[in-house]
């Protein structure tokens, strides 16, 4: 299937692995031309060169920087001629207890998580507008759905972006303009912060990190762990041509995991 966006110019955050990555590449495939930002720029140079390779037509802006910093969104923004798709990730915070966290740990998980995507959703929605296309894509998670109590910096943050974009996704002056706002779920998904997840788990048990992680494998009706891949692809299709008929949305991948019929 042709996506329709050839030629197109994304933002994709915390793009040097995992599934921001899988977006970046996906969307490369497609012809669209990239900004990619992150934090490490040896990993980040390393993912743009993978990208060219990928498609020599698509170009590959890599900015490092954090995304997180009105600096870092100014430098990610002048990038690019202008913005047509936003994809929106960054990594979650840490998990724990709720007890242990103060307000200033609060507010940077909410800095990160709400915030961040919000102000760039800001900074490119009207001139979206303008030109008659848009397309953002938020990377929150299936706790948003399924809230688990050691991530309740992430449940919280997550779910304030979640009930902000319910309602600025449906002003008429960015859906009638083909605008779309859409969040993307990602459940266990074979990543770095998974497996960072899965150590520590791993440490309290006693278990190893393979024997934890094949249990958390078959707890999943799928028997296995998504792909950062699978879920580029998800991307694509929400920031395509085809999915404009789609805004305020929340799109969970997570294998089955999720027990619920809504």
């Amino acid at each position: 299937m042709d996506l329709g966006i050839t030629g197109r110019w994304a933002l994709v955050c915390g793009a040097s692995k995992g599934l921001g990555r899988g977006c970046a590449a996906a969307l490369v495939r497609e012809g669209v031309h990239v900004v990619i930002t992150a934090r490490g720029a040896e990993a980040l140079a390393a993912t743009a060169a993978e990208l060219r390779a990928m498609n020599p037509a698509a170009q590959v802006v890599e900015v490092a920087g954090d995304i997180t910093t009105p600096a870092g969104r100014a430098s990610a923004l002048a990038a690019a001629p202008h913005i047509d798709i936003v994809v929106n990730n960054a990594g979650g915070p840490p998990p724990g207890d709720f007890r242990d966290w103060d307000r200033d740990i609060w507010l940077k998980a909410i800095d990160a998580n709400m915030l961040t995507p919000i102000e760039l959703i800001k900074a490119t929605v009207d001139g979206m507008a303008e030109r008659g296309f848009g397309r953002i894509v938020n990377i929150t998670s299936g706790a948003v759905k399924a809230p688990i109590d050691i991530l309740g910096l992430s449940n919280g943050a997550r779910s304030g972006l979640t009930g902000f974009v319910a309602g600025v996704a449906r002003q008429p002056k960015l859906a009638s303009r083909n605008v779309t706002i859409n969040n993307l779920l990602p459940g266990p998904f074979d990543t770095d912060r998974l497996r960072g997840t899965m150590a520590g788990a791993a440490q309290k048990s006693g278990q190893t990190i393979e024997a934890t992680m094949e249990a958390r494998r078959r707890q999943n009706p799928s028997h296995r762990f998504g792909t950062p891949d699978e879920f580029g692809a998800m991307c694509a299709f929400l920031c395509s041509a085809h999915a404009g008929y789609m805004t305020g949305q929340n799109i969970l991948m997570d294998g089955g995991a999720y027990p619920g019929t809504f």
